[in-house]
């Protein structure tokens, strides 16, 4: 029986095919700049470690800080301004409902001259065209405020961006230096997500049929993992083989290459 057993799986070892993999951080990201301005400063003491919620790439944001302080109080000066002219508003609202019924009531009098009751048209017309031109500097006065509250957000989103920061990454390069000037799309620096580990094979079409069914072996030990990424297109460099990605615990070190057999 034992004979028997030795026999299936050395003949199942020879139908086997092996695969090698380069252990890989889970995600290296590169991170571009979303803004302009020179660089002051780089932590270079970070490469190799993981990153906190402290920036390593800073970016000049004096002129940015600068006008931030001067749109805050520009904002507050023009909210201040349209609070003035609603409350002016709602009195020539009462003043204009007053003049109305006082000329409807003069107009139908007999006793008053045509110059009496035109006088009061005049008032009335007077009354009208204040309350729109009042409320036409209201209008005005809230498309500023939009317009100042859209551009003080821009302005501080350019400051976050230029403390530039990966919490729970590690520092993998850093492609600028302090003095450096970059604009938007300029590369920065790449981190990598080495919470877990990713390996990549590229499998021959037997092995990619009932590929859920099939147990992982690496290094000649078998695993509980399973390929979670399959590309169902041959690969263009290798030929007829196709793509496929198996999550693993995060090793001490990465880089390691390790053999692959799917049984």
């Amino acid at each position: 029986m034992k004979i028997v057993l030795f026999l299936s799986l050395f003949t199942l070892s020879l139908f086997a095919n092996v695969y090698y993999a380069k252990v890989e951080p889970y995600e290296l990201r590169k991170i571009s700049s979303n803004v302009s301005g020179e660089v002051l400063f780089t932590d270079e003491n970070m490469l190799g470690k993981k990153l906190t919620s402290k920036p390593y790439i800073v970016i000049d944001s004096e002129l940015d800080e600068d006008e931030l302080a001067a749109i805050e109080k520009k904002l507050l000066f023009t909210k201040e301004t349209l609070k003035s002219n609603e409350k002016i508003l709602k009195n020539l609202e009462k003043t204009l409902e007053l003049k109305r019924k006082n000329y409807e009531r003069v107009r139908s009098l007999k006793i008053k001259s045509k110059i009496e009751k035109d006088n009061e048209y005049y008032n009335l017309i007077a009354s009208e065209n204040s309350f729109i031109n009042t409320q036409k500097e209201i209008n005005n006065l809230k498309s500023n405020v939009a317009d100042l509250t859209l551009r003080k957000k821009q302005l501080q989103k350019s400051i976050h961006d230029k403390k530039v920061r990966a919490k729970g990454f590690v520092l993998y390069s850093l492609d600028v230096k302090p003095g450096q000037v970059v604009g938007i799309a300029t590369p920065l620096a790449t981190v990598a997500d080495t919470s877990k580990a990713l390996l990549t094979i590229y499998i021959d079409d037997e092995d990619l049929q009932n590929l859920d069914k099939k147990s992982i072996y690496i290094d000649d030990k078998k695993t509980n993992y399973k390929v979670q990424r399959v590309v169902p297109i041959a690969d263009t460099k290798n030929i007829s083989k196709y793509k496929a990605q198996i999550v693993i615990k995060a090793p001490k070190v990465f880089s390691k290459l390790v053999k692959i057999e799917l049984k």
